[in-house]
């Protein structure tokens, strides 16, 4: 088996405005048989995405494969980049893209259509996207979320997409952000925590969990511009409890009445 780098593209972030979310998302790559990027980020990150390929030597041309650990906006809009790439997504979550809950906004209407723009191949539970690197199923936040897990220098490493959105949801053990089904999203935590040996979550930095502590294996780096310390009206507020949001609707979800 071999030992593969996952090289962070784009660091994922989480921080909020009380004018609506930027949603930084993770976006990693791996390089070996195949090159492979795990999301894609949104349009609002396309310029850097880009960059941050060119830097590398790299165009999106170069990709063969993006796996999208699930289809939320924030995640997949930018799969129109890579034409030369196949587009892993889980069966349930290509299958429920086309007619999303009405109070799912992760997941817009024209969500299932984007996706058939593009060669898509479904992957779930065991399948090798290439040597040292398969799919895990993680179903809850959303019903086809996925993580990649990969053999690395530090060990079994799993993306975990929004499975996983940051280090404490490690700890506490509950999805605060829940559009398909809570009982499955908290077990998906449970089970990536007890497989990997670093986790590499949706929004923060790479981590190990150290005798019940959170100890990252990133430093973290974010650049503000157009805003100063001393701007009118800008305020930073410290990080209050995250209330855990299931949404509305939720118990009406089967995926036998998600038809495309």
């Amino acid at each position: 088996m071999p030992t593969l780098k996952i090289d962070t593209i784009l660091p994922g972030v989480s921080f909020g405005t009380d004018s609506g979310t930027p949603a930084f998302c993770s976006v990693f790559l791996i390089e070996g048989e195949k090159r492979v990027l795990v999301d894609a980020a949104h349009v609002g990150r396309r310029t850097s995405l880009e960059a941050k390929l060119l830097e590398r030597g790299l165009s999106p041309d170069d990709i063969d494969i993006v796996v999208l650990t699930h289809a939320h906006w924030d995640h997949a809009q930018n799969i129109d980049l890579f034409r030369n790439a196949q587009i892993l997504v889980h069966p349930d979550e290509r299958r429920y893209s086309h007619r999303p809950h009405r109070n799912d906004w992760a997941t817009p209407q024209w969500t299932g259509v984007m996706l058939e723009t593009m060669s898509l191949l479904e992957a779930g539970e065991g399948y090798q996207v290439m040597p040292g690197v398969r799919i895990m199923d993680a179903p809850g936040h959303s019903p086809g979320s996925i993580g990649v897990v990969v053999e690395t220098e530090l060990g079994s490493a799993v993306i975990t997409g929004d499975a996983m959105h940051n280090a404490g949801i490690a700890l506490s053990g509950r999805n605060p952000l829940v559009f398909w089904n809570e009982v499955q999203a908290n077990a998906s935590i449970r089970r990536m925590v007890q497989e990997a040996d670093v986790l590499y979550p949706g929004h923060d930095r790479a981590f190990r969990l150290r005798d019940g502590r959170v100890e990252y294996v990133e430093p973290f780096a974010l650049t503000l511009t157009n805003l100063a310390p001393d701007t009118e009206g800008l305020r930073f507020l410290p990080n209050p409890p995250r209330q855990v949001w299931i949404m509305p609707g939720i118990e009406d979800q089967r995926l036998d009445r998600v038809t495309t």
